[in-house]
């Protein structure tokens, strides 16, 4: 596998997990817009345990603070935290609805959906739009110590839908986070939290599979996948980071339009090829 690829799709990989806009549909259509090959199993497990420790990297603190107080220990930190000692159990319950999809639909996700550039045209449009309405009519009035079982039910169930390429697990965690009347940077908070089970048991069932029907890494593949962690993982922490700081200031807006032109570019794409 080209160094070049491996680099430009662990940054792909790197950026697009985190800001909402979808890391499966830009893996997808700009191979293809390149004229790439398919990069294969292991190095899929590599993108995704790269941006594992990004967001463990990233919210090191917030999770240790998170397990400790779930389990009753006291712990202190940050005080939107320490008003919500169920926190813990609130990410678990919000991580089992995609855990479910991801079984269900591994199949359809990997292949009729995967190889479908109108559905993912459509669900980068149609997600971009829910953004722009959940940013519209959210209240934006409550930070993570206030956030409840309906958010994570409600939460939990915007990230199983993430499964189709295009929809992007945090723009669907985002929006509904903000329609649950959550503050921008919550959301946001929230989403990568519950991302966090979820790419983690994506990579182990990924590597499984590998395992089982590859029987483990191929030796040509060892320098691509370490190097694939390490950008997507850098990658990851420089995109969580400004995202972070970019929603205490601004909207959502440059990122829903972002998504409207992709999916017009993926239409075209689809049309081309046809």
């Amino acid at each position: 596998m080209p160094l070049l690829q491996v680099i430009v799709l662990g940054i792909i990989q790197g950026l697009t997990e985190f800001l909402p806009i979808s890391s499966t549909a830009h893996l997808v259509v700009i191979p293809r817009l390149l004229g790439w090959p398919d990069q294969g199993l292991a190095f899929d497990i590599a993108l995704h345990v790269g941006t594992l420790v990004a967001v463990l990297l990233y919210f090191f603190r917030d999770w240790l603070q998170v397990l400790a107080q779930g389990f009753g220990i006291p712990a202190t930190g940050d005080p939107a935290l320490q008003r919500n000692r169920r926190l813990l159990w609130l990410l678990v319950l919000g991580s089992i609805p995609a855990g479910l999809a991801g079984l269900l639909f591994q199949k359809q996700a990997e292949t009729l959906w995967r190889e479908n550039l109108f559905v993912i045209a459509g669900t980068s449009i149609g997600v971009g739009l829910l953004l722009w309405l959940a940013d519209m009519v959210g209240r934006r009035q409550r930070d993570l110590g206030h956030t409840n079982l309906i958010d994570s039910i409600v939460i939990g169930l915007a990230q199983a839908f993430a499964v189709v390429p295009g929809v992007s697990r945090s723009g669907s965690t985002i929006a509904a986070g903000l329609f649950r009347n959550l503050d921008r940077p919550t959301a946001a908070r929230f989403s990568f939290l519950l991302s966090t089970p979820v790419i983690a048991g994506a990579a182990f069932k990924d590597f499984y599979d590998l395992m089982k029907h590859e029987g483990g890494f191929p030796a040509d593949m060892r320098v691509p996948i370490l190097v694939g962690i390490g950008v997507s993982a850098i990658t990851g922490c420089a995109a969580i980071g400004f995202f972070m700081n970019f929603l205490r200031r601004r909207s959502l807006g440059v990122f829903v339009l972002y998504r409207l032109v992709f999916g017009i570019i993926v239409i075209a794409l689809a049309v081309f090829r046809h």
